[in-house]
């Protein structure tokens, strides 16, 4: 049998079927959508989605393009170009609670901000695809206690995947969480950026829970959630450049008082 080398404009007509989580949406047009999705094959990728917005049939397709929504899509995909497209998308997981419940909303938002911030390259991370995938329909079927626990799981967890993994080997001779090193140390730091006390053995506690269901355990107040959420993510500040704020964190911070 012989076999037909396939050009350069076949290659682009090619289609691959990935799962993507909508990371941010913008209105292009009177009828179209630009969305930035997390890519199970991809990375994070920019698509074009024409004629989205324009009549009730398409309204359907349309709700699938909110923060958080993840998809099953086939994409055309070109390594040299910006923008890709999607030849046809549906949902990979219809959520029951998280789009309805506002504050099981804005814990998504909050993490779909967290992924932006520290995904900077279109590259795959199958891994982390996997794992925010998950977070995601677990914290759908999540109750209430866990779902108030469950940014400060997320933020904690995530570093793993990028190389700033937080060591946890908090004892009562490495009581002092050093934000600098990512890990718990003996003596208090020269500098300001740790944590000690009770949000220590927290953050440790936080960080022996390997799935978001044992958070059911984790029993702590509004202001303590606040105060050790601002400092996780000082240890984002102190080891991504240019990491900045999050514009979801006050919102998250009042549904939760």
């Amino acid at each position: 049998m012989l076999f037909r080398k396939i050009g350069y404009k076949e290659r682009l007509k090619m289609t691959h079927k990935t799962k993507g989580i909508v990371l941010r949406v913008i209105k292009y047009g009177e009828t179209s959508i630009i969305a930035t999705l997390f890519t199970e094959l991809f990375g994070v990728q920019t698509y074009l989605v024409n004629g989205i917005r324009t009549s009730k049939k398409t309204g359907s397709k349309a709700a699938m393009y909110q923060p958080g929504a993840i998809l099953d899509m086939e994409v055309y995909h070109n390594d040299l170009k910006n923008m890709q497209r999607i030849k046809e998308s549906n949902w990979a997981y219809l959520y029951e609670a998280v789009f309805s419940n506002v504050i099981k909303n804005s814990v998504v938002v909050y993490m779909v901000e967290l992924i932006q911030k520290t995904l900077r390259q279109p590259e795959q991370n199958t891994s982390l695809f996997y794992f925010c995938e998950d977070a995601l329909v677990q914290l759908d079927h999540a109750g209430n206690t866990v779902t108030a626990n469950y940014a400060l799981y997320f933020t904690l967890h995530l570093p793993q995947f990028f190389g700033f993994t937080i060591s946890n080997n908090f004892s009562d001779q490495y009581p002092y969480f050093d934000l600098q090193e990512g890990q718990f140390v003996s003596e208090p730091p020269t500098h300001i950026h740790y944590i000690d006390g009770e949000n220590a053995a927290t953050t440790a506690e936080i960080l022996n829970c390997m799935q978001p269901a044992e958070l059911n355990q984790v029993k702590l107040n509004h202001q303590t959630r606040k105060s050790l959420l601002l400092k996780y993510l000082e240890y984002y500040s102190l080891h991504i450049p240019e990491f900045g704020n999050l514009k979801s964190l006050e919102i998250l911070h009042e549904v939760l008082g």
